[in-house]
């Protein structure tokens, strides 16, 4: 039995006519052109409502945008959504994506009507809410055509890569903490309860299973390794590696702040800038390096620490994403935390994770624990150093003191 699953970006918004066809194209998760209209719902109680941050990368806002902009919309998708109604014609995706938009109750696990009119929004406008190892519908005869399965083949709701990603990695009990280290870099944790950040660092959504997934939605990180490489060319990533581990910990002296897009760690600043501090004449390739690799750690630190201060287990690391193949960045990231790193055989889990509400909505394996159960085999796991600690610390502490210090040079409210 042939069964489709979907996975991919969570946070993007796209406009569509009567007939389901796109007015434009995406609006990507990491735009915020939104910012003006992100605002007009009080933060705290947004964050006690729905679980998340006030913050223009969201579905509400974007939608509210586009409004203003004279959108004469039916509905709006987010990029998985689009699929399977392209493919379906099934108007519909999961618990996990809803708790992404600013409109959803973690509690009542349905839109809330309050926010929907805050931000202009009918619920009609937005996409049912189902489970994501639920079948949405079947191939029609143009979804056939678009992918080239045969007409009637089971498509499951499916969910954002935030949450595929360690759904295939096997992630479906809390303990671990995942760091998907793509081009962003998300770090999260699971928990039975749905568990309020105070501050806004880390956001809750639901999560396939029934749990939920307690996340920072993650800074430019794989990115910022690229636009090194890019700066120091023709250098490629492992050359990177090799120049950086020739440099001891604490880069010698030398912090990268992750903050290329926007600041998400150790606080929400979206006027934030990267920077690098402490360069000398002495310095070289190898500490940029080194200091990119250290302050991308650095953010994730921040964010086990708070999820520790929120009682949420964090026993260790699962390295995900293409940066897991850096064994270098693993060992830095197991030495900042003092957490064992484990490195899956499969890293690009996303897939595996759509796989796993497909194989469940076509009624492959019986349910969604079970089946992720039978991936995420571990390839090795690094030992944090305990030598290295010391060093590591001291240099976090450096971190923290420049972004505190430069918190006055980013200006307007994140």
């Amino acid at each position: 039995m042939r069964t489709l699953g979907i996975a991919g970006q969570l946070d993007g918004c796209i406009a569509v006519d009567a007939e389901g066809r796109a007015l434009g194209p995406c609006i990507i998760w990491m735009d915020r052109r939104a910012e003006a209209q992100a605002k007009v719902v009080e933060p705290d109680e947004l964050r006690r409502v729905t679980g998340v941050t006030r913050d223009a990368t969201h579905m509400a806002a974007k939608i509210r945008w586009l409004k203003q902009e004279a959108f004469e919309a039916s509905r709006f998708h987010q990029p998985v959504s689009y699929l399977v109604a392209r493919l379906t014609g099934a108007q519909v995706f999961d618990h996990g994506l809803a708790s992404t938009t600013m409109l959803y109750s973690l509690a009542t696990r349905g839109y809330v009507p309050e926010l929907l009119a805050a931000f202009g929004i009918e619920e009609n406008e937005l996409p049912a809410i189902a489970e994501a190892h639920e079948p949405a519908g079947r191939l029609t005869a143009e979804g056939a055509q678009l992918c080239g399965l045969p007409q009637g083949t089971v498509v499951a709701v499916g969910t954002g890569d935030d949450f595929s990603t360690p759904l295939g990695a096997g992630l479906v009990t809390p303990g671990r903490v995942a760091c998907v280290l793509g081009t962003a870099e998300v770090v999260g944790a699971l928990d039975g309860s749905a568990k309020i950040d105070p501050t806004g660092l880390v956001e809750t959504h639901s999560y396939a299973g029934g749990r939920f997934y307690i996340e920072n939605p993650g800074w430019i990180s794989g990115g910022a390794l690229a636009w090194l490489r890019g700066l120091l060319r023709p250098v490629g990533f492992a050359e990177l590696d090799r120049l950086a581990a020739e440099v001891p910990p604490g880069a010698g002296g030398v912090t990268f702040l992750p903050a290329l897009n926007g600041a998400m760690a150790p606080e929400w600043i979206a006027s934030a800038r990267g920077c690098f501090y402490g360069l000398t004449p002495a310095h070289g390739a190898g500490h940029l390096a080194r200091a990119v690799l250290e302050g991308c750690a650095f953010a994730m630190r921040d964010v086990i620490e708070r999820l520790v201060e929120m009682d949420v287990a964090t026993e260790a690391l699962l390295l995900l994403g293409g940066g897991a193949k850096s064994r270098l960045w693993a060992q830095i990231r197991a030495d900042c935390t003092g957490l064992p790193a484990q490195i899956p055989v499969v890293r690009d889990t996303s897939p595996v994770g759509a796989a796993i509400c497909a194989a469940v909505a076509g009624g492959i394996q019986p349910d969604l624990v079970g089946c992720a159960a039978l991936v995420g085999e571990l390839a090795e796991t690094v030992a944090p150093e305990a030598g290295a600690r010391a060093a590591y610390d001291a240099a976090y502490a450096a971190y923290r003191r420049l972004f505190d210090s430069l918190r006055p040079m980013f200006g307007a409210e994140g």
